[in-house]
C-alpha cells in the first residue's frame, strides 16, 4: 500500500504547492530572537508584534517577497568608542521569515515602545460561478 501525501490525495487537486508551502515552512529557521507575537486583531485583519528594543527604524527593513514577509534588523557598530564593563544587551542581527497565504497583504508598519507592529489584511475572495456547459459527442 503506498503512501499519499497532501500533494497527491485524489480530492485534493493543484495542492501540490500547498505542501511545498509546509515543507518550506518546516526548513525556516526557528531561532527565539527576536520574540513575536501574531494576533487577530479582526476577523480579515491580523497584526505581527516583533520586540526590537534598541533598534531604530533605520535599522530595520521589510520587504514582501514571494508571498513571503521579509523583517531584517542590523545595528551599526556604534560601540568603538565604549568600553564595557558588562555587555548583556544583544546587539546582533536577525531575519524574521513569515509566510503569506494568498489574498493576505500587507498594511503599515508602526514602531512604538521598542516594539515593530506589522499589519496585515486578507482580502476576501470574490464568490465565482462559473457554468460549464456539456457538449454531445
Amino acid at each position: 500500500m503506498s503512501k499519499l501525501t497532501l500533494g497527491t490525495h485524489p480530492f485534493l487537486l493543484g495542492f501540490d504547492q500547498l505542501e511545498r508551502l509546509v515543507e518550506r515552512t518546516a526548513k525556516t529557521g526557528n531561532e527565539g530572537y527576536p520574540p513575536y507575537n501574531i494576533e487577530q486583531t479582526s476577523e480579515n485583519s491580523y497584526r505581527i508584534t516583533l520586540a526590537v528594543a534598541g533598534f531604530g527604524d533605520h535599522d530595520l527593513s521589510i520587504t514582501v517577497e514571494d508571498s513571503q514577509l521579509v523583517i531584517l534588523g542590523r545595528q551599526a557598530d556604534e560601540t568603538a568608542d565604549r568600553v564595557y564593563l558588562h555587555r548583556g544587551i544583544a546587539a546582533r542581527q536577525f531575519q524574521r521569515t513569515f509566510l503569506l497565504a494568498d489574498g493576505v497583504e500587507v498594511g503599515e508598519a508602526i514602531m512604538e515602545h521598542g516594539l515593530l507592529h506589522v499589519d496585515l489584511k486578507r482580502a476576501l475572495p470574490e464568490t465565482v460561478i462559473q457554468k460549464i456547459k456539456i457538449k454531445r459527442g
